[in-house]
């Protein structure tokens, strides 16, 4: 049976939220750009750089705890993503994880083939993909339907064939917070032979991954996304990396996963990144019923159960505060019944302001909101938005509490009261 969702002891881990200041705390709601960190992960990356900073296989102390963080690090992504630790590699974000992965499939297309992106994506599993028109290679892309900002699953469907190579998709959308059946998705493009690449950056966060059942080939995402410091992380199926080609040098190690992270690797991040996944085991501990001899990867789906639940309540409140408003645009899923296809993440723009002088004033106020497109441009161009200002976008975690959420729909309400000129 999972316990209560523990929020006080959750918000405790949060330096950030615990601050011994006179100023008055600020309300986190820009988790999509980064989330804040638990003590555990400074502690670690301070840690490893105090006492274990070292390069690997050295024949020394600080060289063999090096190897240990590294290979431990793997060990717990393998448990975040539900694969083997042979199958992760680490690099410096998802969008240069997203490069060099085109990369290495160009060696492998030829002039016809076919990549399909999508519309509704950030910008750094669209722009990885159309640089390979300069290999002769066709990129396609699916709309989404601007009124409740849903992949076309139809228009995907229609464009596949044996010419199609590659369907690069987001897990979940990091303007509006779409979910896609990526399930499906790998289901369809298997059976045209295409391999699926998935952006699961903004969904991890948000609920529990497990790469094997949803069957996609290829998946990354940013451990600064999941509670933890700077780092990108990529899965990809055994099969497909043994059969890649590594642009490496040549005493690099040929084994998976050493042959794909090229050179020094960050391991105080890779220290960072093991503390942030142990920060959620606990999690899935306390709150989400699991327990300790089933494991760390049991421990952490547990955690991503319990927060999807908590979030959920929150994302309602959110929504529902939001569409009273008067004079609010809403973009995204707003029917309750499909809250399993969104994540915890508002889209809106108010009439009268700009997105950029919304978060100001709520920055003023000391609520922290994203304004723009937040690379996901071909989201805002769509939508009419582009020219004159982007989104505000409003991103709940975990960490975050109704009474924040009623702060910022206070702080909405009376924007609106006064209007722009106030």
């Amino acid at each position: 049976m999972a316990s209560a969702f523990d929020t006080s002891w959750v918000r405790s881990q949060f330096p950030a939220l615990n601050r011994d200041s006179e100023a008055p705390p600020e309300i986190y709601f820009d988790g999509p750009g980064g989330t804040q960190v638990p003590q555990r992960v400074i502690d670690a990356v301070a840690g490893y750089l105090a006492r274990a900073n070292a390069n690997l296989h050295g024949a020394f102390r600080t060289s063999r705890e090096t190897d240990f963080v590294v290979e431990e690090a793997h060990r717990a992504a393998a448990d975040l993503l539900g694969c083997s630790a042979r199958e992760v590699m680490f690099g410096p974000n998802m969008t240069t994880l997203a490069f060099w992965l085109s990369r290495a499939l160009a060696c492998e297309l030829a002039a016809g083939d076919e990549i399909m992106v999508t519309r509704l994506d950030h910008d750094a599993n669209h722009a990885p993909w159309v640089s390979l028109r300069e290999h002769g290679v066709r990129v396609r892309e699916v709309p989404f339907r601007p009124h409740d900002c849903t992949l076309d699953l139809d228009d995907l469907r229609s464009k596949l064939s044996s010419r199609t190579k590659l369907v690069a998709v987001g897990y979940a959308s990091n303007a509006v917070g779409t979910v896609n059946d990526i399930a499906r998705i790998a289901r369809d493009a298997h059976a045209c032979g295409a391999r699926v690449f998935v952006d699961a950056v903004h969904y991890a966060p948000h609920g529990a991954i497990d790469v094997q059942a949803i069957d996609c080939d290829f998946l990354a995402c940013s451990a600064y996304k999941i509670f933890g410091p700077h780092q990108g992380l990529l899965y990809g199926k055994q099969e497909h990396l043994e059969r890649l080609r590594a642009f490496k040098v040549r005493p690099a190690d040929d084994d998976l996963p050493w042959r794909f992270e090229t050179g020094t690797q960050n391991h105080e991040c890779m220290a960072g990144t093991t503390a942030a996944i142990d920060y959620l085991a606990e999690l899935g501990l306390r709150c989400g019923g699991g327990s300790a001899t089933e494991g760390r990867r049991a421990a952490v789906v547990a955690a991503m159960e319990a927060i999807k639940a908590y979030e959920r309540r929150l994302a309602v409140r959110l929504i529902r505060g939001l569409l009273r408003l008067p004079g609010l645009d809403f973009y995204g899923i707003r029917d309750e019944a499909r809250f399993d296809e969104r994540a915890p993440t508002a889209a809106i723009r108010l009439r009268g302001f700009t997105p950029r002088q919304v978060a100001e004033r709520l920055g003023e106020q000391g609520i922290c909101v994203w304004d723009g497109n937040f690379y996901a441009l071909s989201v805002t161009e769509d939508l009419g938005v582009e020219s004159s200002g982007g989104l505000v976008r409003i991103g709940l975690a975990h960490y975050n509490t109704a009474e924040e959420v009623d702060c910022l729909l206070g702080a909405l309400q009376r924007m609106l009261r006064r209007g722009a000129g106030c």
